[in-house]
């Protein structure tokens, strides 16, 4: 159950925890402060603790420090310095630093109560949040390496007598005066692999000098980055620049700015200039991209933009090793960062004077954390940049309902960017009926395979032809997406999840993609033993298998999670394609967003409604911006550029307004139904799930659940039954859930809470709850 929220918790009983009589803890003095402080591990709580006299003047608020608990020491937060408590006669003291410099800004312990107050969750499982693992269990752990310096050279005789006696000695000294006098141990091993035997002579003779030094473990220390300069403003992107100029001249709060513009209408370039004002003034940046796939690019773009200070730019994601994710946060930490570039966990980076934080591709649904605590940092960066006083700009061409609807009511300020940059235009998009391709039927293969149209395969053959390039974009891996009997008609799914598994050709094996369990396609029926198998629906996998019988000389990737697995390996390929050393490349979501490639004339979206049907109210949405964003990597450089979205749903508002541009309209018309239907931005949504191995047991436990909300439920609350999931079933549990709706959220939340704490559940079912989910599957 989660714990009650930090500001209405009852202290605990303190002398029940240290198991000691009051008399063996002498009283503090009484100009001893006291440390509130937030244990971390499995008890976590807030306790107080005496400080002791030698570190009074080193501990604040947010330390981490080593306390006593009963018989053992543990790690633990300051939240508050306090001059008295209740405890006082009974305090132990802190027994020490688990690192000295604060590991938590003031700012950011204040965002850890409200995030555990708005998503449910305990202080605890949020600060262990804000910390990378690497971080939290190895704080320090630098790799050290020794520096060596040239003090003075031997008279060239000895020299001479040197390199006939102890040629290796004599290599260290040539080494050295190659590096201008200086390099690291690590740098001579190049050459030298046995250097460190054979330094003691050179130590001795005072030739040269030996200190330690730390060396930084940074993921792009090989990249080189040509300078690039500020590109002239468009009068649109003038005027949006200068009203965010005019926001961080201003002191105290601003509005949120979301910044409405079309796919290369230059938001990036009015990014780059906001934070080099920001600079300037001596403050800092926060930028928060939402795919993996999107950071290499960008920080191919600031740190040639910000070339002079690129060793001050730091990056924060999931794909960095533990010891360059380690590294990396201590650069912020030790304030050596000016820049922080980084995926939804960013948002906790420890920096200070934050002059502005960036959000691009605001509406994306992986700045949602799917684990707890369920924060959505999109939603997080807002209320760090009011807690910051600093300007918050929301950026996207396909803007979330709830932005778009928190800008039309005043909330944020909306700032908006139409026309594409050097008066390139939008691409001509074309739709095309996949029921009426099938019903021409040409005959060939390819053809009934409902994979290229006839317009989208002559499309490609011209880009061939021009040696242009072109997308091919399916968000589904694989090579068929389904196995099932023509006998009886079954489906071959995963016995831990019910959903069908899909075929991988080339490993020959069915796979989970929610698992990933694995097995050999059988060669009957599996229910009623039957021969008769059919394979059905495409992925990526098939798509490259057919774009290369159709076109055998063009050179083709894929790009997916199958095919992307070593480190770097996406950066490569996006930079061979950059320098069209590719033709075409097919791929999923990876390559949907935010990447610029001015070759790319043509992008072919072949099955355009796959996530029309899903039981979801924001279906609609989500298929509109991915059209839209898809769309937008063709045509930006000199040729204009053409889409072809294949289709059995042609006459869909979100295919519609997509082929038009027209994300207002389309939000215009969605929201009306949203408002009707009481959906978000008019109310906000909670889901309780529950999972258990037994589905009478999980299905038993939401409807307790049930019962117990509907006691004293607030009077705007809208709760519908329990059900099962989308997906019933996922790695062997059964899954239920509860959808709640309410204009206001934190009665709901508090009733909740309420609920959650007072109900005793089953012990082999899981109860979780996301407030503002952004899928209903």
């Amino acid at each position: 159950m989660p714990p009650t929220s930090p500001s209405t918790a009852p202290r605990p009983d303190q002398s029940d925890l240290f198991g000691t009589p009051a008399a063996a803890a002498p009283a503090p003095p009484s100009h001893v402060r006291i440390a509130r402080v937030q244990l971390e591990g499995a008890a976590a709580m807030e306790l107080d603790y005496a400080i002791p006299a030698h570190l009074k003047d080193e501990i604040v608020v947010g330390s981490r420090v080593m306390v006593p608990l009963q018989n053992r020491r543990m790690n633990a937060v300051v939240l508050e310095l306090l001059d008295d408590s209740p405890h006082r006669g009974r305090l132990k003291e802190i027994a020490s630093f688990v690192a000295k410099r604060p590991m938590f800004t003031p700012g950011l312990l204040k965002l850890a109560r409200w995030i555990a107050e708005y998503y449910l969750v305990s202080v605890h499982t949020v600060l262990r949040t804000m910390l990378p693992q690497a971080v939290r269990d190895k704080p320090g752990s630098f790799v050290m390496d020794s520096h060596l310096r040239l003090l003075r050279e031997p008279p060239p005789e000895e020299f001479e007598k040197l390199r006939h006696k102890a040629p290796m000695q004599a290599r260290v000294l040539d080494i050295l005066r190659s590096c201008r006098g200086e390099a690291t141990l690590s740098q001579i091993r190049r050459d030298l692999p046995r250097a460190a035997s054979i330094l003691k002579p050179l130590l001795k003779a005072g030739w040269i000098t030996r200190s330690e030094v730390r060396v930084e473990r940074d993921p792009f220390q090989d990249e080189a980055f040509l300078p690039t300069q500020a590109l002239t403003f468009t009068p649109e992107q003038q005027a949006a620049y200068a009203r965010v100029s005019a926001a961080l001249d201003t002191s105290g709060q601003t509005r949120p700015i979301l910044l409405h513009g079309i796919t290369g209408s230059g938001k990036t370039e009015v990014y780059l200039q906001a934070i080099a004002r920001v600079l300037e003034r001596g403050g800092t940046a926060l930028v928060l991209v939402p795919e993996i796939a999107l950071t290499p690019q960008t920080i191919e773009r600031f740190k040639a933009r910000f070339s002079d200070r690129s060793d001050r730019i730091a990056v924060l994601h999931s794909h960095l090793s533990d010891g360059e994710r380690h590294d990396e946060w201590f650069k912020i930490h030790e304030d050596r960062a000016d820049i922080v570039i980084g995926a939804r966990s960013a948002i906790f980076a420890p920096l200070e004077r934050l002059g502005i934080i960036i959000v691009d591709e605001e509406h994306e649904p992986s700045f949602k954390q799917d684990e707890t605590p369920r924060y959505h940092a999109r939603d997080v960066a807002v209320v760090r940049g009011g807690i910051e006083k600093c300007v918050v700009l929301l950026g996207s061409a396909t803007p979330s309902l709830e932005s778009f609807e928190n800008a039309a009511n005043g909330k944020y300020e909306l700032l908006r960017l139409m026309q594409r940059t050097d008066g390139r235009t939008l691409p001509l998009i074309r739709i095309v009926d996949m029921r009426m391709e099938r019903r021409k039927g040409t005959g060939t293969s390819v053809a009934n395979a409902g994979i290229l149209s006839e317009k989208l395969r002559a499309a490609i053959t011209s880009r061939l032809e021009k040696k242009e390039q072109t997308i091919l974009f399916l968000n589904r891996r694989g090579f068929n997406t389904s196995m099932a009997c023509l006998a009886c008609g079954e489906t071959i799914q995963c016995q831990d999840c019910s959903i069908p598994m899909t075929l991988h050709k080339h490993e020959n094996r069915l796979v989970c993609h929610v698992c990933g369990s694995r097995r050999l396609p059988p060669s009957k029926c599996p229910f009623c033993h039957e021969p008769g198998l059919k394979l059905a629906g495409f992925g990526t996998e098939r798509v490259e298998t057919v774009v290369r019988e159709v076109f055998p000389h063009a050179r083709i990737a894929r790009v997916d999670t199958d095919t992307i697995q070593r480190k770097n390996q996406l950066r490569d390929l996006l930079r061979d394609f950059r320098a069209q050393k590719l033709d075409l490349i097919i791929g999923t979501q990876m390559i949907a967003k935010g990447l610029d490639f001015p070759n790319v004339t043509l992008v072919g979206v072949l099955n355009a409604d796959l996530a029309l049907n899903l039981p979801d109210f924001r279906a609609a949405e989500r298929t509109l911006q991915l059209l839209v964003q898809v769309a937008g990597r063709a045509g930006r450089g000199e040729v204009k550029g053409e889409v072809v979205v294949q289709t059995y749903a042609p006459h869909s508002p979100a295919v519609q307004f997509s082929r038009h541009n027209d994300f207002e309209g389309f939000a215009q018309q969605e929201l009306e139904q949203r408002r009707a239907f009481h959906y978000p931005p008019y109310t906000h949504v909670v889901i309780l799930a529950s999972r258990g191995k037994h589905q009478t047991m999980a299905e038993f436990a939401l409807q307790t659940l049930h019962r117990r909300l509907l006691e004293g439920l607030p009077e705007d609350v809208l709760i519908g039954e329990p059900a099962p999931c989308a997906m019933a079933k996922a790695h062997g549990q059964f899954r239920y859930q509860l959808l709640l709706r309410a204009a206001k959220i934190r009665p709901l939340c508090r009733h909740i809470q309420q609920v959650l704490q007072s109900t005793s559940l089953p012990a082999d079912v899981i109860v979780t709850w996301d407030v503002d989910p952004v899928s209903l599957l």
